[in-house]
């Protein structure tokens, strides 16, 4: 039976324009302009339907500039922007701005924040009932388990938004190649504990960026095996990460399709909702292949 398929965290930036903070310690492949159109051939090579955007710096002109990929592709399905989710009055405006755009929900880099408890902080909580307000998902790369905790904490605070962990909070799979146990001992139990909120679903996006370079689907199965068996295929989905995927692989393609080889355990229910329905039903994007 047909099924959409999506990418659902891929990113596009352009330094000439836009500020990245991180550029200055990631590697000089990663300092050129990427955008959609640049992957095009092999979404459709792999038929993928369509992209969700999701932003790469905290403020608004990479949101913007995310905006103008989506007029200017048809493969892209949803933006996940950013917002000043600590200055509520602020946030609030700037969404009924963007109230005709493909915004599907916003990202906050927690994990860059100097304050690790920023996430809880009570401004923050009023941001998030801004998103509430307006059935907007919160994505958040929250990679260490003390974040992990404070998701489960607003999870909790906010039964009605849909939280989605990104990167699968950073599975310490380079600790766990190592036989450093304990540490992978306490990531696993971190994401437990968030999953058993049930208004939180996790990408397997970025696994990459733990396993190191040259990662295989071997070097990342462990923590693609642990979510299915803590989440459920269905509080699932997958990203390319592309192009910070490009870290450890040479291609789109060969991101994208190693992540999709360490699904080869689901069936195809379960596949069809990681490799693209999770995504559609979360974000709420209209269908893109009719059932049949």
């Amino acid at each position: 039976m047909p099924y959409d398929v999506v990418d659902a965290h891929l990113q596009v930036w352009d330094p000439e324009t836009v500020h990245y903070p991180w550029m200055a310690q990631d590697p000089s492949l990663l300092h050129q302009a990427y955008r959609v159109a640049d992957v095009g051939g092999e979404l459709h090579e792999h038929h993928v339907d369509g992209v969700v955007l999701v932003q790469s710096a905290d403020n608004r002109a990479d949101s913007e500039h995310l905006l103008f990929q989506a007029l200017s592709s048809p493969d892209v399905v949803g933006v996940v922007a950013w917002v000043p989710l600590d200055r509520p009055d602020e946030a609030a405006a700037q969404l009924d701005h963007w109230r005709a755009e493909p915004v599907v929900g916003v990202s906050h880099h927690v994990d860059r924040e100097a304050d690790a408890r920023w996430l809880v902080r009570d401004a923050v909580d009023d941001g998030l009932h801004v998103l509430t307000e307006r059935r907007l998902v919160l994505d958040l790369p929250a990679t260490t388990p003390e974040l992990l905790g404070h998701v489960a904490t607003i999870a909790e605070r906010h039964p009605k938004l849909t939280v989605v962990v990104d990167h699968l909070g950073g599975p310490p799979l380079a600790a766990l190649r190592a036989g450093d146990t304990a540490t992978w001992a306490r990531w696993a139990a971190a994401l437990d504990e968030v999953a058993q909120a049930p208004n939180v679903v996790a990408k397997l996006a970025g696994l990459g960026r733990a396993a190191g370079p040259g990662w295989t689907a071997d070097d990342v199965r462990p923590a693609v095996d642990h979510a299915i068996a803590t989440f459920g295929a269905d509080r699932l989905m997958a990203g390319s990460d592309w192009p910070s995927a490009l870290h450890g692989h040479a291609s789109w393609e060969q991101a994208w399709c190693t992540v999709a080889t360490t699904l080869d355990g689901l069936d195809a229910a379960g596949r069809a909702c990681v490799l693209g329905r999770t995504a559609v039903e979360v974000y709420g994007i209209p269908p893109l292949v009719a059932a049949s």
